[in-house]
């Protein structure tokens, strides 16, 4: 009886997960894409898709819910054994960048449903790290800014937002994207611009990575 439990269990997990990474590519491809149509392409009936994930508000903060993972886990490899603080914010921006511009429209497509508010709750351990990191490069003098490091923080996540819907929107092009994001964050903290494009162009490069 257990075995067969841990099997059901099993394919549900397999289920769940399947309809998780579907759902995120039907989302993409066509946001108002519905459960119906999720189902559809999962290959399960529209049961199976409630079963798991009672209306599509729900699956939607599912996925949000993920991608807000892997961004944290993107921003804490990014910064990961790096002291400099201006170098930090440039790799983990960059680092960050490679996860959100999978999850740019999906973040468009949540904020008609898990609203900017949710979304900015579900990132407030990312901002923390980053106001530790504008803390330190501001002491130093890495940094100049009128703004305390959580406030800078904030401009720095809304920035990253702008960014994207710049990019949904076709005025700045995906693949100078990550690029432009670092520099500007950067410059945004008091770096010169030079010294912050020279900066993320030597840590793009990949020898450096």
């Amino acid at each position: 009886m257990a075995a067969m439990t841990t099997g059901n269990s099993s394919r549900a997990d397999a289920n769940r997960r399947r309809i998780l990474d579907v759902a995120l590519a039907e989302l993409l491809r066509d946001p108002d894409a519905s459960m119906d149509q999720i189902a559809r392409a999962a290959g399960v009936v529209r049961r199976t898709v409630y079963g798991h994930f009672p209306s599509r508000e729900v699956l939607i903060s599912t996925l949000v819910d993920g991608a807000v993972e892997a961004l944290a886990a993107a921003h804490t490899a990014g910064r990961e054994g790096v002291d400099d603080p201006a170098e930090a914010v440039a790799r983990s921006v960059l680092a960050v960048w490679e996860i959100a511009d999978r999850y740019r429209l999906l973040v468009a497509l949540a904020q008609r449903t898990v609203t900017v508010q949710g979304i900015r709750e579900r990132l407030t351990p990312v901002r923390e790290a980053c106001a530790e990191v504008l803390r330190q490069g501001l002491e130093r003098g890495t940094f100049s800014s009128p703004l305390p490091a959580p406030a800078l923080a904030y401009v720095h996540e809304q920035m990253l937002f702008a960014l994207m819907e710049a990019v949904n929107d076709d005025l700045l092009a995906a693949q100078e994207a990550g690029r432009s994001a670092a520099v500007t964050v950067l410059t945004a903290s008091g770096v010169p611009a030079s010294l912050a494009t020279a900066l993320v162009a030597k840590l793009s490069e990949p020898t450096s990575q």
